[in-house]
Parts: structure tokens; C-alpha cells; sequence
């Protein structure tokens, strides 16, 4: 058996065993258990007595059996071949677990993340007496089309000088590639292959301030709600209100360079769908599979609930390792609220007190520090790259009151809540302008109006100010009826209606509207604003409302979103100018 035996196993309570006769155990410490050797994690110390998390089925395990040290942490395998990779929660790679135990997983299996035989071309960034610090390249391998794989000087080592490194050529992970002398006169030996401790977030020299926008092409995220890059935002929304759908959506259409898709506890057939859609859709940058920018981490209702509750720190581990590289990437968590059922199971298990509906009273501590490790980051080597976290809620009943969605509002900046009123009436994305809201509007006002010629500000303030007047006039309207308010107060509920129709929703299925650039979404909310201004004119001027409803450029104005491409701007142009004329001399006629 390998590592020290650190005590015998006492008490088995599901995944959480009580060992005894402990000896030189380490808190955190990564343990091996029984003869299976199934992996868990030290997470109580006392009394000669240890408390362990099993990341397997425990079942069978008895007291008596031997618990094996490691002297480290869980800890994730970083380097090359992450990429288009499919983990299970505690980075085992599902595959390859589905090549010896078939379609169940059995117990006590572990194997490498990374191929440890796979070569990889490494072109070697130093030369014999340099003198580093930690988070240095030290060279480069060219992972995917996209992703050039940059090898660090681990974060542990201050300074190191390098005293051998191997020519350009292709080599394993494992091999030695850089020779280091540390500064106490120690030699370690370098590989493209890497640990690091899943629980402890990577070192950075400073955290920057955010202002660039995630670019979704989704128009109610980006136009309304719009998410920085290194920022965070919650995804609450009942079963079947389309989270997943739009974690798909931005996952395949973002502007970030790596997705990191972390499947928590999801049912397994959705999950299912996830593996198998993932490698056939098409990154529209470059042509390729989705899988060539995409690490995927599955692990389902079904796998042990320990696991679950380790998976998301697996997935920002390694989020984090591509961000010290300059790269930016998005983090969808789906859902937090499985994770915090398995804390909540885990906790109970443990005989902790419960706080809120049964959850431990450290439950907003632990979303806490999930979410701040995102960010916009400049590492050690002086490169800039962002985490930005994309978390799912699902609260039951869809209660936004509830504990998870409650505590998870406290930490994150941004918030899109899913209707269950507008996802039963098929309007896609559900995300609610009601309940929505966004803080990150200052942040990336500059780069909006860079992009917008200084207009997505005001019209963006001046769209919702419209939708908070619709939904009064829409209480009066219920009692009184449509026909007690004036035409001018009838058109506000017009342009909101279009508004909804024309601009917020958005067909997934369409080759035109499941992307929507940022110039398109400029201008399509410039022509239902102008829509309104010279409307509301006309109306003044005595022009009945269901004429102005009745012209033909308002009915080609509420099917843009299919009819014009992302590229053909300057039919937008033509559609407003001709907008403009019509709505005129239908004024001019009423005028005279």
C-alpha cells in the first residue's frame, strides 16, 4: 500500500468516516482508504481522532481497515491535455475510467489527468543562467489551434536560476524539462506537469479594475445586464426556466478563450446532453469543435456527494492556472445550489449545527469564496487574464428567498433571474427585466460607448425607464381596461411590447438571431427608441396609434432580428431612415 498509515478506520457514516489512533495526520491532507484505497480528504482534527471526506462510494469499507497519508493535498494536475478533456469532480478523467470499469464507475480506480505518455512539442523560453521568479514562462507548448500552453515557474519557488534546460523537441509531461537552482542552493528538477491544492487560490501580483464587458451576443445580457470580464453573476431560476440553455448559449457565443463547464450535481441525462453536444458544436472563431476551447467536469446527482462538493473548487483551479497564462476565462457552475445540498449533507453527516433550512452556519462563507476568486488579474509573469463566474441557482419553487440564492446575491455583482411566467409563454432567454439587475453598468460604460458612439448609456437607461412605466400602466390597465388610457399611454405599451418581442428575445435555433453582434444591438435599440420618440410626435399631432402600428417599416423593424445579418449594418440604417420618413409624412398629413 502506498503512503503512511495514519490511523484505523473507527466509524463509517456514508461518505464520512471517523478514523482513530491518529497519528501525524494532516489537516486538508489527501488520504487513501482501506484496501480499495479509495481517495478522501482530512477535514477534522481531535482528540487522536480525524474526520474524513470520501470522494467514493463508501460501501464495504469497515472499522479496522488501515487510512494511508500522502503528505499532500487534493490537488488538481495542471500542464498540457486539459483542454477537451471530460473530469469527473476530484479531476479523474471519465474516459478513461470508462475504459476499465464501463459504464459504472468502480471503486478505488484512479489514473492521471494527464496523459503521461501523450508528447507534446515544447519550445523552451530560457537559457542556462537566467534568473527567474515564480510565474515565469519558462516555454511554451501549443496545446490547440487556439491555446498556446505557456509552462510556469510554479508560485512555491521565489527565485530559481536555471542551470539546465532541454532543447526544442517533443517530450512527455513527466519528463524533467529545466533544471533550477533555488536560492538555498537546491536543484529541482522541472516538468510540464503540475500541482496545485484545489482549495488555495493561485498567487497574483494585483487585482485590476474591471472594464471590458463579457460579450455574450445575447441581447438582454449585454444590451441590459451586461457581466465585466472578471466579474461574477447568478443564474437563479425554477426547473425548465432555461439556465442551462442560456449557460449554453453564452458558453458556446462568449468572448472568453477557455470555458470551464462544471456540471455540480445536475441531473445525469441533462448532463448526458451536455457531453454530447459539446463536441459538435462549432466555435464560430475558429471553425473547430467547442471541445478545443472547453474543459468539461461531470459529475451528476448520482456520483458521491463528496465529490460534488469538491468540484467546483476543481474547476477554478483550473481556470486559474489559464488566467496566469493571459487568458480569459468563463466559469459555468450548474448549479451552486446542488453544491450547497451536498455541504448541507456533509455538514448533517458531521453532526453540525444547521442554520437556514438545514445548512451549515458556514454556507455563505463558502459561496464567499468560491465567487472572489474571480476576477481580473495580473500574474506574476505581468500577464493580464480574467475569471469570470457564471453560477446556476436552483432554488426550489423557484423561491428567490431561499438561503443559497439569498447568500449567493451578497457576493456576486450581477444577478439574472429567470421567469417562469416568460418561459411558459416560450420567450427565450426567461431572463426577467423586472428582477434582473446589473452593478457593472459604470464599469464598462466607456467600452460601451467606445463601441456605440457614445449612445448605449442613455438608451439603455432610457429603454428601462419605458419598461418601469409599462408595468404601471399595465396595473391600471387591469382595472380599468386599455381603452381608459390615452393613445400616448397606449404606445408606451406598444414600444415595450416590440421591445420585448423584437429585441429581448432570441431563437437559439435561428443562424441569424442566436448571435447578435454589439454594433447590431446598438442600432436595433436605436431604431425602436426612434421608433418612439418620432411615434409619441405623430401621436401629439393627432395621428391615430394603429396607423403608426400599421406602416410597413415598423412590421419589417419588428422582424430585423431575423432578416438582417450581424455584417449588414447598413440595412439597419435603411430600415431607420425609411422608418423616419414614413412615420413624418404620416405626421405631415394629420398636421395639415
Amino acid at each position: 500500500m502506498e503512503g503512511r498509515i495514519v490511523g484505523k478506520i473507527k466509524r463509517v457514516n456514508g461518505p464520512v468516516i471517523t478514523v482513530k489512533d491518529v497519528t501525524d495526520a494532516k489537516m486538508m491532507e489527501m488520504v487513501r482508504i482501506g484496501e480499495q484505497q479509495l481517495i478522501g480528504e482530512v477535514v477534522k482534527l481531535y482528540n487522536g481522532q480525524a474526520t474524513v471526506q470520501v470522494y467514493e462510494d463508501a460501501t464495504s469499507l469497515c472499522p479496522g481497515e488501515n487510512v494511508y497519508g500522502s503528505d499532500m493535498s487534493l490537488s488538481v494536475e495542471l500542464g498540457p491535455g486539459l483542454i477537451g478533456t471530460i473530469y469527473d469532480g476530484i479531476q479523474r478523467p471519465l474516459e478513461k475510467l470508462m475504459e476499465v470499469s464501463g459504464t459504472f464507475i468502480s471503486r478505488g480506480l484512479s489514473f492521471p489527468a494527464l496523459d503521461h505518455e501523450k508528447l507534446w512539442h515544447f519550445v523552451p523560453a530560457v537559457k542556462e543562467g537566467d534568473t527567474l521568479s515564480k510565474g515565469m514562462v519558462i516555454g511554451t507548448v501549443q496545446e490547440t489551434e487556439r491555446i498556446l500552453q505557456r509552462i510556469l515557474v510554479p508560485p512555491l519557488y521565489e527565485t530559481v536560476t536555471v542551470s539546465s534546460v532541454v532543447k526544442e523537441g517533443d517530450y512527455t509531461v513527466m519528463q524533467d524539462i529545466v533544471t533550477v537552482v533555488l536560492a538555498s542552493g537546491r536543484q529541482e528538477k522541472l516538468q510540464m506537469a503540475q500541482h496545485w491544492p484545489i482549495r488555495v487560490p493561485r498567487p497574483v501580483k494585483n487585482r485590476l479594475v474591471l472594464k471590458q464587458p463579457l460579450v455574450t451576443g445575447l441581447r438582454v445580457i449585454d444590451t441590459l445586464f451586461p457581466l465585466a470580464k472578471g466579474g461574477t453573476v447568478a443564474i437563479p431560476g425554477g426547473f425548465g426556466t432555461g439556465k442551462t440553455m442560456t449557460q449554453h448559449s453564452i458558453a458556446q457565443w462568449c468572448d472568453a478563450d477557455i470555458i470551464v463547464y462544471i456540471g455540480c450535481g445536475e441531473r445525469g441525462n441533462e448532463m448526458t446532453d451536455v457531453l454530447r453536444e459539446f463536441p459538435q458544436l462549432v466555435d464560430p472563431r475558429t471553425g473547430q469543435s467547442l471541445m478545443e476551447r472547453t474543459i468539461l467536469i461531470a459529475n451528476t446527482s448520482n456520483m458521491p456527494v463528496s465529490a460534488r462538493e469538491a468540484s467546483i473548487y476543481t474547476g477554478i483551479s483550473m481556470a486559474e492556472y489559464y488566467r496566469d497564462q493571459g487568458y480569459h476565462v468563463a466559469i459555468m457552475a450548474d448549479s451552486t445550489s446542488r453544491w450547497a445540498e451536498a455541504l448541507r449533507e456533509l455538514s448533517g453527516r458531521m453532526e453540525e449545527m444547521p442554520a437556514e433550512e438545514g445548512f451549515p452556519a458556514y454556507l455563505p462563507t463558502r459561496i464567499a469564496q468560491f465567487y472572489e476568486r474571480a476576477g481580473y488579474m495580473r500574474a506574476l509573469n505581468d500577464e493580464d487574464g480574467s475569471v469570470s463566474i457564471i453560477g446556476a441557482v436552483s432554488p426550489p419553487g423557484g423561491d428567490f428567498s431561499e438561503p443559497v440564492t439569498q447568500a449567493t446575491k451578497r457576493f456576486v455583482r450581477c444577478f439574472w433571474g429567470l421567469d417562469r411566467a416568460l418561459a411558459s409563454s416560450r420567450h427565450y432567454p426567461a431572463i426577467s427585466w423586472i428582477d434582473s439587475y446589473s452593478e457593472y453598468l459604470g464599469d464598462v460604460r466607456q467600452w460601451w460607448n467606445d463601441h456605440s458612439e457614445g449612445t448605449w448609456y442613455d438608451n439603455r437607461n432610457q429603454i428601462m425607464e419605458l419598461l418601469q412605466k409599462e408595468i404601471r400602466l399595465q396595473q391600471i390597465v387591469k382595472l380599468v381596461g386599455p381603452d381608459a388610457l390615452p393613445d400616448s399611454q397606449n404606445f408606451i405599451l406598444e414600444v415595450c411590447s416590440l421591445f420585448k418581442t423584437a429585441f429581448l428575445q432570441q431563437n437559439a435555433f435561428d443562424e441569424i438571431d442566436r448571435y447578435c453582434s454589439i454594433e447590431k444591438q446598438v442600432k436595433m435599440l436605436a431604431i425602436i427608441l426612434e421608433y418612439y420618440k418620432k411615434g409619441s410626435e405623430a401621436i401629439a399631432k393627432g395621428v391615430p396609434m394603429v396607423k403608426l402600428r400599421r406602416l410597413r417599416s415598423v412590421q419589417d423593424m419588428a422582424r430585423m432580428r431575423f432578416s438582417v445579418n450581424n455584417e449588414d449594418l447598413q440595412a439597419l440604417d435603411k430600415l431607420q431612415l425609411g422608418l423616419e420618413r414614413s412615420i413624418d409624412q404620416l405626421g405631415g398629413i394629420y398636421e395639415n
